[in-house]
């Protein structure tokens, strides 16, 4: 028991040496793909990747969908972002909330919904990989309508953005949008 206090006064302990990247990196691959699932209305950043912090213990995306979206594609995403941030010992959290700034909860990490003793959702098994575990945590509407940093389907910076995630993250999405939108992309030489 002492040795996990010890262990959350020394905060995350990452098993290499520039975290963010790693994690940014991970958030690209998930926005990248998350955005041309159904029902996905907006992707944003949040958390301490929107900061400055040198060793995150996580990344937090939001993710706006339509209210009777099926989860199953969206959660195989958001536990292959889990998983990669978990092969350097940090974490990932997919929140979702709806347009009308409600949040719903985040994206369970199992892959078979059925109902668990130790699952913390309130409605365990109800609504396939919702975890519902509000008396947990919860997002405001604030929060919610107006993240730190909307990543899809236009890039919208509510503040200053740490170097490292404009360079690893904002400057390819912004790129891809580029592209997307069949304008000639910027030449980076």
């Amino acid at each position: 028991m002492r040795r996990n206090a010890i262990r959350s006064r020394l905060g995350p302990q990452p098993s290499v040496p520039d975290p963010r990247r790693h994690l940014l990196e991970a958030v690209l691959a998930f926005a990248r793909a998350a955005q041309s699932s159904p029902g996905v209305q907006r992707i944003a950043l949040l958390g301490s990747l929107t900061t400055d912090k040198p060793v995150p213990k996580d990344a937090d995306v939001l993710v706006t969908i339509e209210a009777a979206m099926d989860l199953s594609g969206l959660a195989r995403l958001g536990r292959r972002l889990k998983g990669t941030a978990q092969t350097i010992n940090l974490g990932a959290d997919i929140f979702l909330a709806d347009r009308a700034d409600r949040y719903l909860g985040r994206i369970c990490h199992y892959r078979e919904c059925h109902t668990r003793v130790a699952c913390r959702a309130s409605h365990c098994g109800q609504r396939q990989h919702l975890n519902d575990d509000l008396q947990i945590i919860t997002l405001s509407p604030a929060l919610i309508s107006a993240p730190p940093v909307d990543l899809w389907p236009r890039i919208v910076r509510r503040g200053a953005v740490p170097a490292d995630t404009e360079a690893l993250l904002l400057a390819k999405l912004e790129m891809d949008e580029t592209l997307r939108d069949g304008k000639r992309a910027p030449d980076m030489s």
